[in-house]
């Protein structure tokens, strides 16, 4: 089962024939798990012998390929559908003989769901946890880690919000029918449509208040009989019932000794 590894996928395996061979960007394993050198010899084909090494692809600005799988295949062996032959370094003169070939299968890291994050190379009696044996080169066996590739969630759409008719009678903004006949909305209450307000507000249309029911029958079309009903005062006549001359708060003043007025 695929683990969850730590790092960048790796993006290059290639093969070159010593460690100062190997570009810049790429990393040379020279040593194996059990610490001895990791030197191919007679697998790779080089008198001197050689090396893996893997490419992490560094602060690219934009991410290309990664590894997916790489198979270690015999020369007899075709050229597996969809991997490339892994580069050497530096570029052989001559195609000679190599007893096994490096294939890599490379995709962009947006089509990826797995991908290879590290290769160890170790004794072939050596098992190593949570790694996969690829193949065998020399007198080695090699390892690689694979794991899901982490891509970083596009931001959130918000979903268009679909308001219900009850909702959509509280909002203030006026619906096509309002704009059509002219109707106004004021604080989430709605009037009547047009065709209706004759029936609520006969003769009343525009006046803030109506009368009480006992008045209705005292009061005639053009007439102010319902003014008789009514006491009208003069202001003298107010202010002469309405006169307090404040005669008793005067004599208890009057009454107080003078340190206390």
């Amino acid at each position: 089962a695929a683990m969850a590894a730590e790092g960048p996928p790796l993006t290059g395996v290639a093969l070159a024939a010593a460690p100062e061979a190997v570009p810049a960007g790429w990393t040379a394993i020279t040593v194996t798990v059990e610490g001895a050198a990791a030197n191919l010899g007679k697998g790779f084909g080089h008198k001197g012998g050689g090396y893996l090494c893997v490419s992490t692809g560094g602060a690219q600005a934009a991410p290309g390929p990664v590894v997916t799988d790489v198979q270690v295949l015999s020369d007899r062996s075709p050229q597996p559908a969809g991997y490339t032959r892994a580069p050497e370094f530096p570029e052989p003169r001559t195609t000679g003989s190599r007893k096994k070939r490096v294939y890599v299968k490379l995709l962009p890291l947006d089509a990826a769901e797995t991908a290879v994050f590290d290769i160890k190379l170790s004794s072939k009696s050596k098992a190593l946890p949570h790694y996969m044996k690829i193949g065998e080169m020399g007198s080695f066996a090699i390892w690689c880690k694979k794991g899901p590739v982490l891509k970083s969630s596009p931001p959130p759409v918000p979903k268009p919000r679909t308001i219900s008719a009850g909702l959509r009678q509280l909002s203030l903004q006026p619906s096509a029918s309002d704009q059509k006949y002219g109707h106004v909305h004021f604080f989430f209450l709605t009037f009547p449509p047009p065709q209706h307000l004759s029936l609520l507000f006969p003769a009343m249309d525009g006046v803030p208040f109506t009368l009480h029911p006992k008045f209705e029958s005292k009061l005639s079309s053009g007439s102010n009989a319902i003014l008789t009903d009514l006491n009208i005062k003069s202001l003298a006549d107010i202010e002469k019932e309405y006169n307090y001359a404040f005669v008793v708060e005067r004599t208890a003043a009057a009454r107080l000794p003078p340190s206390v007025c």
